[in-house]
């Protein structure tokens, strides 16, 4: 079997047998991957610990026929021990996890914006600086963006007239103007779009200073635009509290 190194983010574990887990894993190099840590259940294991979901990685790794297997693990960032002690962050950064699952559809598919994305918003839930929420909304909307599905805040998503519009729709890909506009389109405030657009791009300094009524209305439009192009729910949303 041959071996490969690679830096990755535990996304899920799932036993098998009755020692061996199947570790899914979002890696810099080889996008989504799962393989077989065998004994890894067994209080005696090298790397148990290691390998528990938000933990980011450094592996070395035998290719397998279906299944790769792990052969060393150290760990790079321990995410999971500051996130699993604090509700708000776990729930959000279980959504984290699960989207980038479900967006990264092929495994062994490089996807390194999706992979750098994950890691930097675990770290910055980590650091505590921003609510747990706001770095939530700003991953979705740029996870969708890296995989295609970019919503639009400045422009009409249809005929790319200039905004500001006040019409979004999320299975139109964002803002409508007024002549675009379909039926049962959501009428945010300016002020909402306009964070959209800041959380999108990362625009901090926005986001702070916006009103807690506006976070709120951003973060429904997030979830409707994430639940429309991912097409199935995600099991940990109904855990985090959209307030």
């Amino acid at each position: 079997m041959g071996l490969y190194r690679d830096e990755a983010v535990v996304l899920r574990t799932q036993k098998l047998g009755e020692a061996d887990r199947i570790i899914t894993l979002l890696t810099r190099g080889s996008g989504r991957v799962r393989a077989v840590a065998k004994g890894v259940r067994r209080t005696t294991s090298r790397f148990g610990s290691r390998l528990e979901p938000f933990t980011h990685v450094d592996l070395q790794l035998a290719e397998g026929r279906s299944l790769d297997v792990v052969t060393q693990a150290e760990t790079l960032s321990p995410f999971g021990s500051r996130i699993g002690m604090d509700y708000e962050r776990y729930t959000a950064g279980t959504v984290m996890l699960e989207t980038a699952e479900r967006l990264v559809v092929e495994d062994k598919e490089p996807a390194l914006q999706q992979f750098l994305l994950l890691v930097g918003a675990l770290r910055a839930m980590c650091e505590g600086g921003r609510a747990p929420s706001q770095v939530l909304d700003s991953f979705l909307l740029r996870s969708l963006a890296v995989a295609g599905y970019a919503p639009s805040f400045d422009v009409c998503a249809r005929c790319g007239r200039e905004g500001p519009h006040r019409a979004f729709n999320p299975a139109a890909g964002g803002m409508l103007c007024a002549t675009c506009r379909v039926p049962g389109s959501a009428a945010p405030a300016l002020e909402t779009v306009a964070l959209l657009g800041a959380l999108l791009a990362g625009d901090w300094e926005v986001v702070e200073a916006s009103e807690p009524r506006h976070r709120k209305e951003a973060t429904g439009l997030v979830a409707a635009y994430l639940a429309w192009h991912i097409e199935r729910g995600l099991k940990s949303m109904s855990h985090v509290e959209r307030a």
